[in-house]
């Protein structure tokens, strides 16, 4: 027998290190995965695996035997003999003790995790011993850290067990676990005191002395000496077996804090404990005295480069990476207990004492003193550390801060002081955003306190007035060069992220998302500080006149010295992002507030306006300069930022229009007639592109948001009319001229503000009106005559370009009128109607053309959206009835099969426009609801219905729904009150087939996997039910009800839409209450007999949990709970040998 074992054993070796050799052929690796897992269902292949085990060293078979071992325990447990688990449950922590300081660790751990898998299951009526045997390890001197190992992945795999258990063994898992946390708590508060007392050196070494400003705060923060003392002990110098077992203990306690509910049961001795060891990330690495011989470059040692050494254990010579990584464990602990929201009273006291100490730390990696500044402090630690204590610092604050800042034994203001020397002394740009993070945190959680207790709003504000100046002072400065060049040229200003922003961009978003949260709470101080600095910047701006030098034709900026230049791009770079600050501050300035703060609010627009004017005389970006790649971007950048920051200001100017409506409004006249001044002269197609969109959206805010009376008026703004409408002119570029265009539109549309109909002189303005759409479209309307032929290639393109110009221009138009007054709408679509009869002549041209019918379907869609009142039914009708006639099915498949395509983009556009059009009330466009619905069920669904195309189906399932919705008595003639009176059995229906085919289409949505079509119209079937009683009506009750809740309880069976669970279940229970008695009567037993792979039995057993509650929670979790079960005994039934009988 041992002879055929050992053959087994070498033949298994030399497969698998012929498995894993490079040169092996894929087929060849196929061959024996296919070997190997034959043998691993054989129902011995156990006996012959702890043979291997024991008598191997070849770490492949090792691992294969373990996988055996760990399936036949996961998946075939049921089926093995009383007899054999017994003697597995026996063979293996025997086979662990004997051998586990000769494993490689990896192994080790797959053994362990084993062993607790088989404690997953039978523990305690099998396995009595399974726990004690753990904790008995974890005693045993020698045996501490193989208990350390096993404890923490009895936390992993029991405490939060994956779904091959029934709910049952999971809550008595999680119960038997609560018992014995008290016990596992102790004894890894005595592993961790007991080393730390050894090593301890609490004579030898008196603790450093802080200064006296550091102990008064010592002081209030720890009340007396007790902690101040414990906590300035120097560091004991721990030997690697001792690191090793804190390691493991701080590690099996930051997986128990995860789970276990905060209570006393944490005590302070193990609160003491961790904070012990936290401080090892507090200090800084010491060079090892050894032989330079082995040391790497940073000084620390460098390991054995064939990885050798004991494996578990961690090189000697690394031991100040192990220290800090002890200090990193330990503040995950701490985290781990700091996330928790829910704090019973009790464990209020301890989590006061836990920010004590945290504190106390802090203040360890704040402190300065002769040998390092506190930035090189922070820069000389781990940097997980830092991060971890960052974490620690955010969720005090956002968790915490509201329980603590009451009690008098905790010093908020000077913790601020702490927090503001660890943000401005972080060493890396990711460190310092994570501390903006938590003063914005902090500043929410101010602004809020201050909106509910508005009595008190002063007495709050002064407690924080210090730290808040400090803040907005020091952020300011942060992103100005002229204090902090070094740290922002090193920020990159060309890579975009994620978010569409660079490095810098975000830097200073980040830092002016500080500043405008504390001006909201100091406006006139945080006022009183920028302004000034903003005013030094300009005056270099301004001063810059006197070193233009013209020659001919050209004009220089006759500053050359290299320090001039650099001092030059930094005032520009910092005029740039102040500029910034101060359009963010704008909203500060308007509304309740706009009397108190107008002066600060007309300072700082004169000045705005005067800068704009200024940059656009001298047209400083037409400069050469001495270092033109880095100084004409800035002069660019400054002016584009003076005019956008102007433009958020263009809110105080509508109220300060409105304030002196019938007042003397020469001021108002001069700031917006300078205005209008400084912009048109840059729209034009030689200015730089930067700049010019600036002016266009300056010019688009003057038209929309303030809207002087005499705008259309000023010779400035008559020259850009001019401008726009002259052919020959050489065009700007699409975003401008489409900008352009809508400003000078909605200065001829839009109501202006404070005066009455009669004065709005809408004659006139309707006339001017349609002469500029006539100028935009002149060549748009010449298209008519191509309406009747096909287009020629030739033409085709020049046509193309001129459909590509001139639609979005009038879609933006029309677009941005929609929501105003019906005069306006009404004079718009009489500018435009000449426009739209061109278009829909040329529509059945274009059909062959997606990206063209895309373009005008666009159009369309938007004078849906915005004009369908203006139009009129029968233009409307004839709109509809062209399309619905272009589209035929061949048409409609040859656009959707083109996935991503302009054709797709073009039947969604349509669908989008019926869904306008279903959407409308009244009876105008009724008529058009079979086509509609027919056009959705007979010619879209068919061909979407199988494929993936989601945005085609997203539409068109969303087009069903707002039928549905907005044309219930299409289908219903009664209302709900009308059938809950005359009873259900009368209730009338019409066009039930429809009605039925519209169902099936979103039941057999359910069953695909786009988890974004079924969450849409889950939510769909929800939203119907709650407005029109869906799920009552009789036809739905009694031929569709079940059979959607059986779907959607496949659907959780199956595990396809888990990131749906409660909307699901939620739908379900919806559905069942519409009658309970009919779904536990007939529903459950009928789902249940009907369910595969369980046996009678256990169906039995199924039916039972579920209990007969009618209240959503419970209900919920009974649905979560057979879903489990049912999982975990058809799992358990498949992992049975055939013929097994089961009792």
């Amino acid at each position: 027998m041992a002879s055929s074992e050992e053959s087994s054993l070498r033949a298994l070796e030399s497969l698998m290190t012929e498995f894993f050799h490079s040169c092996t052929t894929n087929e060849r690796k196929r061959e024996i995965e296919e070997l190997l897992n034959n043998f691993a269902q054989q129902m011995g292949a156990w006996r012959h695996c702890l043979y291997f085990l024991s008598n191997t060293r070849n770490e492949y078979v090792m691992m294969y035997s373990l996988t055996v071992f760990e399936n036949l325990v996961n998946k075939m447990w049921l089926g093995v003999a009383s007899q054999d688990k017994m003697e597995i449950r026996s063979c293996l922590p025997k086979l662990l003790l004997a051998q586990h300081k000769a494993m490689p660790f990896f192994i080790r751990n797959k053994l362990c995790k084993v062993i607790v898998d088989i404690g997953r299951q039978d523990w305690p009526m099998f396995y009595h011993d399974f726990f004690t045997n753990t904790l008995q390890l974890i005693q045993s001197p020698t045996m501490a850290s193989l208990g350390l190992v096993l404890l923490k992945t009895t936390s992993e795999e029991l405490a939060c067990p994956r779904e091959d258990l029934s709910v049952a063994r999971k809550d008595e898992l999680r119960k038997l676990l609560l018992e014995q946390v008290p016990t596992v708590l102790g004894l890894l508060t005595g592993i961790l005191e007991t080393i730390w007392d050894k090593h301890s050196v609490t004579a030898a070494t008196p603790p450093p002395s802080p200064t006296s400003g550091e102990s008064e705060l010592l002081g209030s923060l720890l009340q007396g000496t007790h902690y101040s003392k414990l906590l300035s002990q120097p560091i004991p110098a721990l030997d690697d077996d001792s690191q090793q077992l804190c390691s493991l203990a701080l590690e099996c306690l930051a997986h128990l804090f995860s789970w276990i509910p905060l209570s006393t049961s944490i005590t302070p001795s193990l609160l003491a404990s961790i904070f012990h060891f936290a401080r090892f990330g507090c200090d800084l690495r010491v060079k090892p005295k050894t032989p330079p011989s082995i040391c790497s470059s940073n000084g620390e040692h460098a390991p054995p480069a064939n990885g050798g050494g004991r494996p578990g254990h961690q090189m000697g010579g690394s031991g100040q990476v192990d220290r800090s990584r002890l200090g990193v464990l330990a503040m995950t602990c701490i985290n781990e207990l700091v996330s928790k929201n829910c704090v019973p009273l009790d464990f209020e006291e301890y989590l006061l004492r836990m920010f004590q100490q945290t504190f106390f730390l802090l203040q360890r990696l704040t402190r300065e003193n002769n040998a390092h500044t506190v930035k090189s402090r922070l820069q000389e630690l781990d940097e997980s550390y830092v991060e971890k204590f960052t974490d620690f610092l955010r969720l005090f604050v956002s968790v915490h801060l509201r329980r603590i800042e009451s009690n008098a034994q905790f010093p908020v203001v000077e913790f601020l002081a702490l927090l503001f020397k660890y943000t401005f002394n972080q060493p890396t740009h990711e460190g310092y955003f994570a501390c903006l993070d938590i003063w914005s945190i902090f500043l929410d959680y101010l602004t809020t306190k201050i909106k509910s207790r508005l009595a008190d709003r002063d007495g709050v504000l002064n407690r924080y007035k210090d730290a808040l100046v400090l803040l907005l002072r020091e952020v300011l400065n942060r992103i100005q060069f002229r204090y902090n060049q070094a740290q922002l040229e090193e920020l990159d200003d060309e890579t975009l992220d994620d978010d569409q922003q660079t490095e810098w961009q975000r830097y200073l978003r980040q830092s002016l998302e500080v500043v405008v949260k504390v001006m909201e709470l100091l406006p006139s101080h945080a006022f009183a500080t920028l302004f000034p600095v903003l005013q030094e910047d300009l005056d270099v701006y301004l001063g810059l006149q006197q070193f233009i030098v013209t020659s001919g034709t050209s004009r220089r900026l006759n500053i050359t010295a290299e320090n001039d230049c650099r001092r030059l791009h930094c005032a520009l770079r910092d005029l740039s992002s102040l500029l910034q600050a101060v359009g963010r501050l704008a909203g500060y300035f308007i509304g309740d507030v706009f009397a108190a703060r107008f002066n600060d609010a007309l300072a700082v627009v004169e000045r705005l306006v005067e800068v704009t004017c200024y940059g656009s005389q001298i047209s400083l970006y037409d400069l050469e300069t001495a270092v033109p790649s880095v100084l004409k971007p800035d002069l660019i950048d400054v002016h584009a930022q003076s005019l956008a920051a102007l433009q958020a200001y263009s809110h105080w100017l509508a109220q300060f229009y409105s304030e002196v409506q019938r007042q003397n409004q020469s001021r108002f006249i001069s700031l917006v007639t300078s205005t209008m001044d400084a912009t048109t002269p840059l729209i034009t197609a030689k200015v730089p592109e930067k700049l010019l969109l600036s002016a266009c959206h300056l010019m688009v805010s003057m038209a929309t948001t303030v809207r002087p009376v005499f705008l259309v008026t000023l010779p400035a703004v008559q020259n850009i009319f001019n401008l726009i409408t002259e052919s020959q002119t050489r065009r700007l570029p699409q975003e401008a001229h489409m900008l352009v265009c809508r400003a000078l539109s909605n200065m001829l549309l839009l109501p202006w503000s404070n005066l009455p109909e009669s004065e709005q002189q809408w004659q006139t303005r309707s006339s001017s009106h349609a002469s500029l759409l006539a100028a935009l479209t002149r060549h748009y309307r010449l298209l008519r005559g191509t309406a009747n032929q096909p287009p020629h290639r030739l033409g085709l393109e020049d046509t193309k370009a001129v459909l590509h110009q001139t639609l979005p221009v009038l879609r933006d138009i029309v677009d941005s009128i929609s929501g105003e007054s019906t005069k306006s709408r009404q004079i718009c679509y009489q500018s435009l109607q000449e426009s739209v009869q061109v278009s829909l002549g040329l529509f059945p041209v274009f059909i062959q053309q997606p990206d063209v019918t895309d373009e005008m379907l666009s159009f369309f869609l938007t004078l849906f959206q915005g004009l369908r009142v203006q139009m009129g039914v029968p233009f409307t009708g004839q709109i509809i009835h062209t399309f619905l006639s272009m589209f035929t099915r061949e048409q409609l498949a040859a656009s959707i099969l083109q996935e991503g395509s302009a054709g797709c983009r073009v039947v969604e556009k349509f669908l989008k426009i019926l869904q306008v059009v279903v959407q409308e009330p009244g009876q105008a466009f009724k008529p058009f609801l079979p086509s509609i619905i027919a056009l959705c069920m007979e010619q879209v669904y068919p061909i979407v219905a199988e494929r993936s195309s989601p945005d085609v189906k997203a539409e068109m399932f969303e087009l069903l729904y707002q039928v549905l919705h907005h044309n219930w008595r299409y289908f219903f003639k009664t209302s709900v009150l009308a059938s809950v009176q005359r009873g259900s059995a009368e209730e009338a229906m019409e066009n039930e087939a429809q009605f039925s085919a519209a169902m099936q289409a979103f039941g057999q949505s359910f069953l695909q996997p786009d988890i974004h079509i079924f969450k849409q119209n889950l939510s769909y079937l929800e939203s119907l039910n709650s407005k029109h009683k869906l799920y009552h009506r009789k036809l739905f009750r009694t031929s569709m009800l079940f059979h959607f809740i059986n779907v959607l309880l496949q659907v959780l069976l199956h595990k396809s839409h888990d990131l749906l669970q409660e909307e699901i279940a939620l739908a379900v229970y919806n559905m069942a209450s519409v009658d309970f008695d009919a779904f536990y009567s007939a529903f459950m037993p009928e789902f249940l007999n009907g369910c595969q792979g369980v046996d009678a039995n256990q169906r039995a057993v199924l039916g039972r949990n579920f209990k007969l509650e009618r209240d959503l929670p419970s209900f919920t979790q009974s649905v979560h709970r057979l879903v489990n079960d049912l999982r975990y005994y058809r799992l358990c039934n498949s992992s049975l040998p055939t013929g097994t009988v089961k009792l």
